[in-house]
């Protein structure tokens, strides 16, 4: 067991959603990347868009030309279709022209951007990753990328066009016919001002709820899943059922209300057509009984009526799937702006391993939420090649210990120095390449026992995996599998014994070739053979390296060089097995003594 796994971390973002404003600012980011792409498509866009708001022009003119008979100035009508048919046709090729572009521009951009996603994910602390769903991550991730998609398609294909051409027409008509002009621009103004409103105000805090459930239900899909042997050897199906559709029909709860609201906001969007219907066309026809507007001029405005309630509608539906998309993107938008808990120095330099050295100096340390230090003014001397095991109660320190070395925290104070480096002065990366670590339960990667070996080493070549097996004991039971190293391990290596993930694990630390062994809880769980050979691998290993050795069952350290036994913090006995036997009362006597029977 390790000690304080699951207390909060450091620097953890705030749970307040952030503005809009904050999302659109992470979106122009994304947008920015490829700027030639961009401007593309903005482009394409753009030309589309305002061909378009001439289309109802040239079909009034065209319909004047044909209103003066065919006797009328030759060619006149012809020239009109030619220019009516040619703007549809100028519209189309520049729309295939953006969603080309498009294409390309959003691929990348998703690509990236959930690459960066994953990439920030994975260097938040640990205690981040244990208080989180790892299905609601993975949920929040491909969410998002899928809204970037929707809000940028969106918005250059629709929302955009949409705008423009309601505001072009309605500024085209108020040079033409005032009344017309201004009674169009007020009707839109207030349907764009409303549904903006609608959208934000009243639609986004019920979404942002429903997203939250949405997530925690593809979390709660994943531990399932992912604990499916549990579930099975309590036979909980059932139970777990219910669980899971206890948490559907709350998720069902609030999505219903966030459906509802999106049907709310339609009655806006009705009213607003209806009225531009009703008012356009009844506009001109008056202005066309007292002779102010040609027959084109009212075809002109049924023409535009159809354009404009088209565009209204898909207004505010737009809106609609932005403001949805913007409230899914959120929260890789928040991984964004969330600091890793643990950074390197801005002249941070690498790692550059020695003899293995490991060094706390007046050490303070206390975990997030705890009002006193775990730590404090701690200082120990490992030296290079020294085997030290640790042990004591739980929550004693031990696990606290090998994580800051491991500077998978930072301290409050003092400096912890390996092979003379001060460990916050070199990457994270070359820090934890120099030191191996062989956890109490190995979790083994969904691919082959070969990978999951070379994971320490990529560029191992077959024969040097191999031979980091034969180390780890582990290279007879390998062979004896069907499929040899290529034999996949299954999620988190299910497929293999307790033992046999341990070998992995240790034939994996073998090949690292790092001068500091860290063993916490190696042979916790496993039975009397398999803990014989686990040990024996153990012992090869640490031959030639610095050791340290968490465990609870003392015959894993009686050979270790020292003992220390942390309580609270603190070492309150160290010295060999023999040594610390010897102290009647000790906390290590009264541990053997329990040991022993």
């Amino acid at each position: 067991m390790t000690d304080t796994d699951t207390r909060t971390e450091r620097g953890d973002a705030t749970s307040a959603p952030l503005p809009t404003l904050a999302v659109l600012a992470f979106l122009w980011r994304q947008w920015r990347r490829r700027p030639l792409l961009f401007a593309a498509l903005a482009g394409f866009t753009a030309i589309a868009t305002v061909t378009d708001i001439f289309v109802p022009v040239a079909a009034g003119a065209l319909i004047d030309s044909l209103s003066n008979g065919p006797d009328s100035e030759a060619g006149r009508h012809w020239a009109a279709f030619a220019v009516f048919v040619g703007l549809a046709v100028c519209v189309n090729l520049a729309r295939q022209g953006a969603v080309r572009f498009e294409i390309r521009f959003s691929s990348a951009n998703m690509a990236d951007m959930t690459t960066q996603s994953f990439a920030q994910v994975q260097r938040f602390a640990l205690d981040w990753h244990a208080n989180t769903f790892a299905g609601s991550v993975v949920r929040k991730i491909t969410r998002g990328m899928w809204a970037y998609d929707t809000i940028t398609a969106t918005l250059w294909f629709s929302l955009i066009p949409s705008v423009t051409v309601m505001i072009g027409l309605g500024v085209y008509m108020l040079f033409s016919w005032p009344l017309v002009g201004l009674f169009a621009l007020t009707v839109i103004a207030l349907f764009i001002i409303a549904s903006v409103l609608l959208a934000t105000r009243y639609i986004r805090p019920q979404n942002l709820r429903s997203n939250a459930l949405d997530s925690e239900l593809g979390g709660a899909v994943a531990d399932a899943i992912g604990g499916m042997a549990t579930v099975k050897s309590f036979g909980a199906e059932s139970r777990e059922d219910a669980r899971f559709h206890e948490l559907a029909w709350r998720w069902r709860a609030q999505v219903k209300r966030t459906w509802l609201r999106f049907a709310n906001t339609w009655v806006v969007q009705m009213i607003a057509v209806l009225t531009l219907q009703s008012g356009l066309t009844g506009l001109l026809i008056w202005m066309w009984e007292r002779g102010e507007a040609t027959p084109g001029s009212v075809v002109f405005a049924i023409t535009a009526f159809l354009m404009m309630a088209g565009y209204m509608r898909r207004f505010g539906e737009d809106v609609q799937n932005i403001q949805r998309a913007l409230d899914e993107i959120h929260d890789i938008a928040e991984f964004d702006r969330m600091t890793p808990q643990i950074l390197d120095a801005p002249e941070a330099s690498e790692f550059e391993p020695g003899e293995g050295e490991i060094v706390f100096d007046r050490v303070t340390f206390r975990y997030a939420g705890q009002d006193e230090p775990l730590y404090e003014n701690f200082s120990l001397r490992i030296a290079p090649g020294e085997q030290v095991a640790l042990v004591g109660p739980t929550g004693a320190g031990k696990s606290t210990f090998v994580k800051l070395v491991q500077r998978l925290y930072d301290i409050d104070a003092g400096t912890i120095r390996i092979d003379g480096q001060d460990i916050t002065g070199v990457t994270q990366a070359s820090l934890r390449q120099a030191i191996a670590l062989v956890p109490q339960d190995p979790a083994l990667f969904h691919r082959t026992i070969a990978q999951n070996i070379a994971y320490a080493r990529p560029g191992a070549s077959h024969d040097e995996i191999v031979e980091a097996a034969r180390r780890a004991r582990a290279h007879d039971f390998i062979e004896a599998l069907p499929k040899g190293y290529d034999t996949l391990v299954g999620e988190r290596g299910v497929k293999l014994s307790g033992g046999e993930r341990q070998r992995i694990a240790i034939a994996r630390a073998v090949l690292a070739d790092a001068p500091i062994l860290i063993f916490d809880e190696a042979t916790s769980s496993l039975d009397n053979e398999t803990e014989r050979l686990v040990q024996e691998a153990m012992a090869d290993v640490a031959a030639t390296r610095t050791a340290i050795v968490i465990a609870h069952r003392l015959s894993t350290i009686r050979d270790a060089d020292r003992i220390l036994v942390f309580d609270a913090g603190r070492i309150v006995e160290q010295g060999t097995h023999e040594e610390l036997s010897r102290l009647k009362g000790g906390v290590y006597a009264r541990l053997s003594a329990i040991a022993t029977g």
